[in-house]
C-alpha cells in the first residue's frame, strides 16, 4: 500500500482564501495525496490569558496574546466549502483538523469529511476524543507529548465511541479497549502518528524508533508527523515503515506567522514526495530472493570451478589443479570439497570449466 502523504497547510494561509487556494495548488503540484488545514474558532480554543509557546513568541512576537494571534489565523467556515470543492476538482483530498466541538461538527455534518485528524494537544481531551469517535469516521491520531499510557487511554475512549457504547466512564473505556470488538474497530479506523511537538524539532529529539514501539504496543498502522527542518527525517520514517507522512508547507517561509519558518516551500515539498515514492519502490517486498534484473548478471559475476592446470583423464582432483574463476556457467564452487580426491572422467586444459 502506498504511503499516504498529507501536505499540512495548517494556518499558513494567514486567513486568506486566495493563499489557501494557492497552497492547494502547491500540494497538487507536489503530488501529495491530501492537503490539510485547521478549523477553529479562536474564542472556543484558548482563554484570553493563554500564553503563546516559545516558538510562537519568536515567530509572531511576545506582546500579542495567543487568542489575538489565532483570531488572525482562522479559516472562515464559508471558505471551507470553496476549498473542498476546489480540491475535489483537482483530485486531491481535502482534510482539516478541528480544535473545538463546533468545528468538528461542521467538518463532519456540513463538509462531509470522511477522515478526521486529532492533533497531539487533544490526546488527553477525553470528551473531544469521544466526539470524534462517535462520528464513525476514520481517525488519524498524533501522539506528540504523550506517554504510552496516555495513548492507550485515548484509544480506550476511541474504541468506546466507535463501538457506540452507552454511558461513558473510565472502566467502560478500558473494557472497550480490551475487548475483541474494540481491538477490531481500532484496527479498522485508527492510524497513529509518532510526533515530537517542538517547532522545529532538533534531530536528537526525533526518536523514530518510537514508531516501532507504537506499532508493537498497539498493533495499529503507524505514521509520522514531522516538525523537523528539511526532508531527511520524513523520508527516513518511510524507510522505517511509516504508512502516513504529514509535513507542514508554506508558499514562502519568510511570511509572518507561527508555522512558516518550520515549513517546506513548494519545491521542497515536491522533492519530499518524489523521494518518498522512490523509497517506496526501493523497499520492495519482504523476503530475500534474486530479483529478475539480477539473473542475467548472476552468470557474469559468479564463479565456477575451473582447471588450474592440465588435468588428465583418471587424475584425481586436488587443491593444486582446481581453482575458481568467472563465468558462473559451470559447476558451483560450493562443490569444491566434494570433488577433492575424486577421479576426473575426462581431460581438462587450463581454464576449462569442470563438468
Amino acid at each position: 500500500m502506498s504511503v499516504f502523504i498529507i501536505a499540512e497547510a495548517g494556518v499558513n494561509h494567514n486567513g486568506s482564501l486566495q493563499s489557501a487556494m494557492q497552497l492547494v495548488d502547491a500540494a497538487v503540484a507536489a503530488g501529495a495525496d491530501a492537503v490539510k488545514f485547521q478549523t477553529f474558532k479562536a474564542e472556543k480554543l484558548v482563554t484570553q490569558s493563554a500564553s503563546k509557546a516559545d516558538y510562537q513568541k519568536h515567530t509572531t512576537g511576545a506582546a500579542e496574546s495567543q487568542l489575538d494571534m489565532l483570531r488572525k489565523l482562522e479559516l472562515k467556515y464559508e471558505f471551507h466549502f470553496q476549498l473542498r470543492d476546489y480540491c475535489q476538482s483537482l483530485g486531491i483530498e481535502f482534510l482539516s483538523t478541528a480544535f473545538d466541538f463546533d468545528s468538528l461538527a461542521f467538518l463532519v455534518d456540513e463538509l462531509g469529511l470522511c477522515k478526521l485528524k486529532i492533533p497531539s494537544g487533544e490526546i488527553t481531551n477525553g470528551p473531544f476524543l469521544l466526539a470524534h469517535a462517535q462520528t464513525g469516521k476514520d481517525i488519524i491520531v498524533s501522539t506528540g507529548m504523550a506517554t504510552l499510557g496516555e495513548v492507550e487511554a485515548a484509544l480506550g475512549v476511541l474504541a468506546f465511541g466507535l463501538l457506540g457504547g452507552g454511558q461513558p466512564y473510565p472502566a467502560a473505556f478500558q473494557q472497550a479497549y480490551s475487548s475483541e470488538t474494540g481491538q477490531a474497530v481500532l484496527h479498522e479506523k485508527i492510524t497513529l502518528l509518532h510526533c515530537t511537538s517542538e517547532y522545529p524539532t532538533p534531530l536528537k529529539d526525533v526518536n523514530l524508533r518510537a514508531m516501532d514501539v507504537l506499532q508493537q504496543a498497539f498493533c495499529l498502522p503507524v505514521g509520522y508527523s514531522d516538525h523537523t527542518e528539511g526532508l531527511v527525517v520524513p523520508i527516513a520514517a518511510v524507510a522505517r515503515g511509516a504508512v502516513l507522512i504529514e509535513k507542514h508547507f508554506t508558499l514562502d517561509r519568510s511570511q509572518q506567522g507561527p508555522d512558516h519558518q518550520v515549513s517546506l516551500e513548494p519545491a521542497e515539498l515536491k522533492q519530499m514526495v518524489r523521494d518518498i515514492r522512490a523509497v517506496e519502490q526501493a523497499l520492495g517486498r519482504p523476503g530475500k530472493m534474486p530479483q529478475a534484473v539480477e539473473l542475467e548478471n548472476r552468470t557474469v559475476a559468479r564463479k565456477s570451478l575451473v582447471a588450474n592446470s592440465s588435468i588428465a583423464a583418471g587424475e584425481a582432483f586436488s587443491a593444486e589443479n582446481l581453482t575458481t574463476k568467472r563465468p558462473g556457467t559451470g559447476l558451483s564452487p560450493m562443490e569444491y570439497w566434494r570433488l577433492l580426491g575424486q577421479t576426473s572422467r575426462r581431460g581438462y586444459d587450463v581454464d576449462d570449466l569442470i563438468e
